[in-house]
């Protein structure tokens, strides 16, 4: 009962931002384009309806990025608006990373990560690293004694309880993680080796416990992901952000793949280019063909999957202290964005058009809804991209369904 006047605040709020209106932001250009070519979304939306229908089923939405996924707040501000559309089909909580077990490496707001012990942190923008990344394209490593890992879910107005945990991670040694379930201390079910999957079958729900990692001397334990998991029907929308991360860096962790067979992932959404378009040496051309193999891989995994290309946001770049110019390789991004749609059967959400084309952050940090590093959004700004987005993504639906 405590979390209906939660739930209430919340979706007041949330509705409040969203009926707010901004006169640089360009509303006409909230829309998914070329969603009326794209035969993969056609057929994420009739597993949409099939769901909706029958009560049964699972659809499962991945959003890869940089720091705007790592940060959190978009990606569950699309999730909450899915989860309160739809009370009655909550998946999982889905794949989730617990950023903050490493020293200065920021959480999403929406689960409470502790860690008391020191962990080395490894992220797919450092030039090497010693352990294979997976899809989350970050990793913690445990080394020499008994660590822990715990993990708290946080947003109270939803139920992602769950009785099937599966840890992602890999050890030379041979160490195996373990649960702590209020003081109980399990053992996984069973391990596949092959994948690195250490998956704990529980007896009852649950939206909080503690992995343990217990390396002794001369022991690692290299943790690349945590994967909640249930048996509802239901949206699980999964989000993987790293730091500072452009599109080569994710091609370059050796287990994607593997751990993205494990999501089945019905729509991939990219939040990838930022980084990319921000280097001095940025070159459309590789631009385009790394996405292109981005792209490749998740088809192979699911030929079916939807994709969703967000552009780059408007951005500035710093040129002195307190000073900034306009970042113009924005429209050239841009372009490549409609270009990649068009060729792998996915479609646009035209954020940089959206915020007002170029210049328009200066707009939006004046509204306080951008950093002073005119990159990055505030937790208002983050949450109102998110409101925006899965309107864009509802009015697609409901276009879809009426010409049914």
């Amino acid at each position: 009962m405590k979390k209906i006047p939660t739930l209430f605040i919340l979706l007041t709020l949330a509705a409040t931002l969203s009926a707010q209106t901004y006169p640089f932001i360009q509303y006409k250009e909230n829309q998914l384009l070329y969603a009326d070519r794209s035969e993969n979304l056609a057929k994420f939306f009739d597993r949409w309806e099939r769901m909706e229908a029958t009560g049964l089923g699972n659809i499962n939405i991945v959003h890869i990025g940089g720091s705007h996924v790592q940060a959190g707040t978009m990606s569950n501000a699309i999730r909450q608006r899915l989860m309160h559309s739809h009370p009655h089909l909550v998946g999982g909580r889905g794949l989730l990373f617990p950023y903050a077990a490493a020293a200065r490496c920021n959480n999403p707001a929406d689960y409470r990560v502790h860690c008391p012990q020191k962990v080395a942190l490894t992220r797919n923008i450092y030039k090497e690293y010693p352990q294979p990344l997976g899809l989350c394209g970050i990793s913690v490593t445990a080394s020499d004694s008994l660590t822990e890992v715990g993990i708290v879910l946080r947003d109270s107005t939803v139920d992602y309880a769950t009785t099937r945990i599966i840890v992602l991670g890999h050890s030379n040694q041979g160490v195996e993680p373990l649960l702590n379930l209020g003081g109980c201390t399990i053992r996984p079910s069973y391990v596949d080796h092959s994948t690195d999957r250490h998956v704990f079958n529980l007896d009852h729900p649950v939206d909080s416990f503690v992995v343990l990692l217990p390396c002794r001397t001369g022991e690692q334990f290299t943790l690349t992901g945590i994967h909640l998991d249930n048996l509802r029907s239901g949206f699980s929308f999964h989000s993987v952000g790293v730091n500072g991360a452009a599109v080569p860096d994710y091609l370059r962790c050796e287990h994607f793949c593997c751990d993205l067979r494990l999501l089945r992932p019905d729509m991939v959404i990219f939040g990838l280019g930022i980084n990319d378009a921000s280097k001095s040496d940025f070159d459309t051309a590789d631009f385009r063909r790394n996405y292109l193999a981005l792209v490749d891989s998740i088809l192979r995994v699911n030929p079916d999957c939807a994709l969703v290309f967000i552009t780059n946001n408007d951005s500035y770049t710093k040129v002195s202290r307190k000073k900034y110019k306009v970042n113009a390789k924005g429209e050239l991004a841009r372009e490549v964005f409609h270009r990649l749609a068009c060729e792998t059967g996915g479609v646009v959400w035209d954020q940089f058009q959206l915020m007002g084309g170029l210049g328009s952050m200066e707009q939006w940090q004046k509204a306080k809804l951008a950093q002073t590093d005119r990159v990055h959004f505030t937790r208002a700004g983050y949450q109102l991209l998110g409101d925006l987005f899965y309107n864009a993504l509802t009015d697609a639906h409901q276009k879809h369904s009426s010409k049914k």
